[in-house]
């Protein structure tokens, strides 16, 4: 048995299990990269291990975090901190979540602006988004909590694309925020499949039949 789990719901760990599968069934999610947690408390959450499979992840591959920082961090998933901080300033927040998208990932390295040319994502994500500038790896993970903060709370979004690295996003719903994610990288994927398009040809004769 899991200690550090097993006062947490069965349907809690289930839930996020599932949608965890599925989302590396997606490709939103990798084996092991990506993170998914849910708030249990004011000043507590489960999330997934930094070893677990995510695509077949059960009670044994999460943990239980509280604020105070303690030996249970260094098990958890190297988004912790992001997860953690997302949670002590936006109440509304019940789930968070990081997906190494691959399309919106790569579309990030060229680009500023999520400019979607998709009906849904216009719709939904709007004409401009801007994109989260990671400035240097080598010390991402020492401001990535508070970049990423700061931009929710400059930005009236729930959702961040951060440059090479991937979407952040958080909500009170997780269906909700997995089709947010979903519509964020399907508008970049559309946006390179068009982009190949256009390059394909130099002249007008893309409209010939």
């Amino acid at each position: 048995m899991n200690i550090h789990t097993k006062n947490i719901d069965s349907p809690t760990i289930s839930y996020l299990a599932d949608m965890a599968h599925s989302l590396c069934q997606s490709g939103l999610l990798g084996v092991f990269y990506g993170s998914i947690s849910a708030r249990l408390g004011a000043n507590s959450f489960l999330i997934n291990r930094k070893d677990a499979l995510l695509d077949k992840m059960d009670q044994d591959s999460f943990i239980t975090l509280h604020d105070k920082e303690d030996y249970r961090w260094q098990e958890a998933s190297l988004d912790s901190f992001i997860h953690a901080n997302i949670y002590r300033n936006f109440l509304e927040a019940r789930f968070v979540m990081y997906s190494h998208a691959p399309y919106a990932t790569s579309y990030s390295l060229k680009h500023d602006v999520i400019k979607p040319i998709d009906y849904l994502g216009c719709r939904i994500l709007g004409r401009n988004s801007k994109i989260l500038d990671s400035k240097e790896y080598e010390t991402l993970y020492e401001r990535a909590d508070t970049d990423i903060v700061r931009y929710f709370k400059t930005n009236a979004t729930n959702f961040v694309l951060l440059k090479g690295c991937g979407i952040y996003g958080y909500g009170r719903d997780l269906s909700a925020l997995v089709k947010l994610i979903s519509v964020v990288e399907n508008s970049c994927k559309i946006l390179h499949f068009n982009n190949m398009i256009d390059q394909s040809y130099t002249d007008e004769s893309r409209f010939e039949i």
